[in-house]
């Protein structure tokens, strides 16, 4: 037969199209054309191909080769595509049984000696490929990672002769099963370390409670990094579908997924040199970003005001939309990107303002510069902004008694999120204006104290909204129905915003 087909994977942002790679040999001068979209990387597979072929002792066909990529108007990236492609030249030239190979999927890179090279986005492709009900074709170095996925069967090969000898009926390759060598616990950091802050503890749990955005201001040495690094810790562990899709960016991105499968939620804490396209994603062929990476975790940006405000700014959308869409001349890539807001930053550019010492030495004009870098309308999408003093020596260095563990905040904030996803279906932060309506009715006397504390700070509607949503969160936190006017001024307190009259 002088025509195959294999079936195998693209990769889309999280997504895995499904590929069909047809390989068909006619008579004529002996050349190898591949059309549908490929770029460099997939152009120069014929080299690796014949090479890998002939190194393992097949018979390369001195005829016209071609190989088609469908569907031809998705753009093909990178070596995924090699063992499909030496399949389908095996299969066409009657050097394997075609036979049974429409059951399988196959991604790999092959080497020139034949040995198969792991590529990226193994997860999505499991995914996809247990979904069409086939078996997939993995190398074995992202076997344990294909195999994350649960019912989809998975076979790790090695070497394509490994591979040929399964499919001509010979040695047959096992259903791969997930190595348990990095699905052990790894510890976080506990929040009973934390001294003192008692006022930063109690915001922790409510930004951790309801996913609510978090600012800590204060000066250096008062623990905003240590109480961060926190924070994954009181979060409940992703659930199953969470994990996947976590997981999938993850995969994409070519880091390890182990640990978000089990369920531990991503931390990222980019420097603040940190580019746009670093932050948000993007490039020539698009890539998750740090936003992406931190998607249903917490993403980190020590040093607020350092970070150029133009990369601050990409941070608006996101914040609101939960995903990101990266685009370009040639295609649109969607990643998504709902992730827990943590920041901390200075009171001044020396960072020692306000803190009851004469250390500080900034004007008036340089503080107020310096705190003008963070834009009114990124601020407005924080609901929880808290000053964290330092602690004195006497605070620092007499024993105190053991302070709460992350467990016991963990089990409140597992509670509080039960509850949330009992009533309205999703946390807090995601309530839009009619559930507001619904679920954050105040009392006569909190709503008279609302107006009279958003006329004389000029909160926005946004600003409104989001002090409701913490004020909810409070209420949650003590398995209260109802709203109190003593949820709303502690949500008040959070933003530094108390009404003084």
């Amino acid at each position: 037969m002088s025509l195959a087909i294999i079936h195998t994977r693209g990769q889309l942002g999280v997504e895995a199209p499904a590929v069909a790679v047809e390989v068909h040999l006619s008579g004529g001068l002996p050349s190898l054309s591949i059309v549908g979209l490929p770029e460099t990387a997939v152009k120069e597979s014929r080299e690796r191909v014949r090479s890998a072929l002939i190194t393992a002792g097949f018979d390369f066909p001195q005829r016209r080769i071609t190989i088609n990529l469908a569907p031809a108007d998705l753009p093909k990236e990178g070596g995924r595509y090699d063992l499909a492609i030496a399949l389908g030249i095996l299969s066409a030239s009657g050097q394997i049984k075609a036979d049974g190979l429409a059951g399988y999927e196959v991604i790999g890179e092959l080497a020139l000696s034949g040995a198969v090279r792991p590529v990226t986005g193994a997860l999505p492709v499991s995914v996809a490929c247990g979904d069409a009900g086939r078996t997939l074709i993995v190398p074995a170095d992202n076997a344990d990672e294909a195999a994350l996925a649960g019912d989809t069967p998975v076979l790790a090969v090695r070497h394509l002769l490994q591979l040929c000898e399964h499919l001509r009926g010979g040695e047959q390759l096992p259903r791969h099963r997930p190595s348990n060598a990095g699905s052990s616990a790894v510890s976080m950091p506990d929040l009973c370390e934390v001294r003192g802050q008692l006022q930063a503890r109690r915001a922790l749990e409510v930004a951790a409670a309801g996913m609510h955005n978090l600012l800590l201001q204060g000066p250096p040495g008062s623990g905003k990094s240590m109480l961060a690094s926190r924070l994954p810790g009181l979060l409940p562990p992703l659930q199953r579908q969470q994990s996947l899709a976590v997981a999938a960016v993850h995969s994409v991105a070519g880091l390890p997924v182990e640990a978000i499968c089990a369920g531990r939620r991503p931390f990222r804490a980019p420097h603040h040199t940190a580019s746009a396209v670093a932050l948000v994603g993007g490039g020539g062929r698009p890539r998750p970003g740090e936003i992406s990476l931190a998607h249903q975790g917490v993403l980190f940006l020590d040093e607020l005001p350092e970070f150029p405000r133009r990369v601050l700014e990409v941070l608006r959308e996101p914040l609101e939309s939960g995903e990101i869409l990266i685009s370009r001349a040639a295609r649109s890539t969607r990643y998504p990107a709902r992730f827990l807001l943590v920041a901390a930053m200075n009171p001044c550019p020396c960072g020692y303002f306000g803190d009851g010492t004469e250390r500080c030495q900034c004007s008036p004009d340089q503080i107020q510069r310096y705190q003008q870098r963070i834009s009114g309308p990124l601020l407005d999408r924080i609901d929880l902004q808290l000053s964290v003093p330092a602690l004195s020596p006497q605070e620092l260095l007499t024993p105190a008694a053991p302070a709460e563990s992350s467990a016991a905040v963990r089990a409140r904030v597992v509670a509080a999120q039960a509850l949330q996803l009992e009533r309205q279906g999703c946390v807090n932060r995601d309530l839009d204006s009619r559930a507001l309506e619904q679920h954050c009715a105040l009392p006569p006397a909190a709503r008279t104290l609302l107006a009279r504390v958003m006329a004389r700070h000029h909160l926005s509607a946004r600003a409104c909204h989001r002090l409701l949503r913490v004020a909810r969160t409070l209420a949650d936190l003590e398995q209260s129905p109802d709203l109190r006017e003593s949820h709303l001024l502690e949500a008040l307190m959070f933003r530094g915003q108390l009404a003084d009259s």
